[in-house]
């Protein structure tokens, strides 16, 4: 496969070095590099890995991803070996992986983070990590990322066990039912520690097969992403760019719909620095080189050397 490097489409993330602005998202591209038969790695800005939990999980049972008319419904519950397994089989190959690759970080209590965040900082070959706290606490039954304050305990006990590795939070999209929105959130992470923040987790829902009338997962409900939506994730982004992160100089990773050069072109100019796609490589295996190729199209039609310079560059002139 011929490489698609461009020089226009490099960026930093947190003080590291991508060759691109395309990652693929945590969950959607196995433990590590099984994507490799069918994308060329060293175009690809990061790999998210699978979230590692610090005991293995077997997840939920299946059905656990069934598809709708925008998108996908998945309720996969974490499914992972585990860190002990994690580190011995699979750090080790993180070397040999042409691109970044950032850990992503799961568990139900503090305890369970701080250790798969102290395996994660022992591997030099992973420079950040990824916080999922969309988590149910086991002890309050919120999840870490609705709750300011367990969000706040969760950063400030994980941020002097991680060291010098980069922390991006990943946060929920949907805040509904409490004070609390996006961008307070996004400051809460902030100030406890995150380097970045990643908007968004998928959304809760769930679909019922009307000539059985069971659910269609076997959770009943599970998370939704895909095209369905984009548009709401797009709304986000913007709003943490402008009412926090741009003036705070934080950069944002955006996750939600990106099956189209163009979703990831909406992403960047309404304020995210990198973006991932998760739903649409299962889609196309190949929709990541095709969006990488599209994003260095549109960026020489810009007019700009570096696509770095569009970030949150929305004309809001409509005369």
């Amino acid at each position: 496969m011929a490489s698609t490097h461009s020089p226009r489409l490099q960026t930093d993330l947190c003080g590291i070095p991508l060759a691109s602005p395309v990652m693929l998202a945590g969950g959607t591209a196995g433990l590590l590099d099984e994507t490799s038969g069918v994308l060329r790695l060293d175009d690809i800005g990061a790999i998210v890995t699978k979230s590692i939990t610090r005991l293995p999980r077997q997840g939920n049972p299946e059905p656990r991803i069934t598809w709708t008319r925008a998108g996908m419904l998945n309720a996969i519950g974490l499914a992972n070996p585990g860190i002990e397994v994690f580190e011995s089989e699979i750090i080790p190959r993180a070397a040999s992986v042409p691109c970044a690759v950032i850990g992503s970080v799961a568990g139900f209590t503090i305890e369970d983070y701080l250790a798969v965040a102290a395996a994660m900082e022992r591997a030099p070959a992973i420079p950040m990590v990824e916080i999922n706290v969309s988590c149910p606490n086991v002890h309050g039954g919120v999840e870490f990322g609705a709750d300011p304050g367990a969000l706040q305990e969760l950063l400030s006990a994980l941020r002097p066990v991680l060291g010098t590795t980069r922390m991006l939070v990943k946060l929920s999209p949907v805040t509904v039912g409490t004070p609390h929105g996006p961008a307070d959130l996004a400051r809460v992470a902030v100030a406890a520690g995150a380097d970045g923040l990643t908007l968004c987790n998928t959304i809760p829902a769930m679909g019922v097969d009307v000539r059985t009338r069971k659910p269609l997962l076997a959770n009943i409900t599970g998370g939704l992403s895909g095209p369905a939506v984009h548009a709401v994730v797009v709304k986000i982004v913007h709003d943490v760019y402008r009412k926090f992160a741009r003036d705070a100089g934080v950069p944002i990773v955006a996750a939600g719909g990106v099956t189209r050069w163009q979703d990831a072109a909406e992403f960047i100019l309404a304020g995210a620095t990198c973006v991932q796609i998760g739903a649409g490589s299962f889609v196309d295996p190949k929709c990541a080189s095709k969006v990488i190729k599209g994003l260095e199209r549109w960026t020489a039609g810009q007019g700009v050397s570096a696509i770095r310079s569009l970030v949150g560059e929305i004309d809001f002139d409509h005369e």
